[in-house]
């Protein structure tokens, strides 16, 4: 919930501020802001609840807190390269295989329960679910949106 805040209001003041400066409103660029400061915020939970992350990436998967570490990288560096003209649209493509290959681990949080903030066996199962798979569908959308149709 609070990554979809975070999107929702830095898009918000970046859309009024672009207005004032520039005179009209620019949806893609402040999508664009919102999107980096969204993934900046989720990067730093990656740091914050590394442990408890740990336990959502599937058990096929080595080195789980090295994982973890290279999510908050790309997450960050997703978050520049989208206002690189030259990267944008191939970061916006990796983003939105970024997103969807974040479900596995969505779908294991939410089988097993797992609270990643505090690593325990008490999240909110298929209810986070039910929530995180349009969320992360909504990310897809807003990348397409602001950094490869740029509306």
């Amino acid at each position: 919930m609070k990554p979809l805040i975070v999107l929702l209001v830095t898009f918000t003041i970046a859309l009024f501020v672009l207005k004032l400066k520039q005179g009209t409103y620019d949806f893609a660029f402040s999508g664009r802001i919102a999107m980096s400061t969204m993934l900046l915020f989720t990067a730093l939970g990656h740091f914050m609840f590394t442990d408890g992350m740990t336990m959502m990436i599937p058990d096929f998967i080595p080195f789980k807190k090295e994982t973890v570490y290279l999510t908050a990288i790309l997450e960050i560096l997703g978050a520049f390269a989208l206002h690189i003209m030259q990267l944008r649209t191939i970061t916006a493509w990796l983003l939105i295989l970024f997103f969807l290959l974040l479900l596995p681990a969505n779908i294991k949080a939410s089988v097993e329960h797992i609270n990643y903030q505090k690593g325990t066996y008490n999240g909110n199962g298929l209810l986070y679910l039910g929530f995180r798979i349009p969320l992360q569908m909504l990310f897809i959308a807003w990348v397409h949106f602001s950094a490869i149709r740029q509306y």
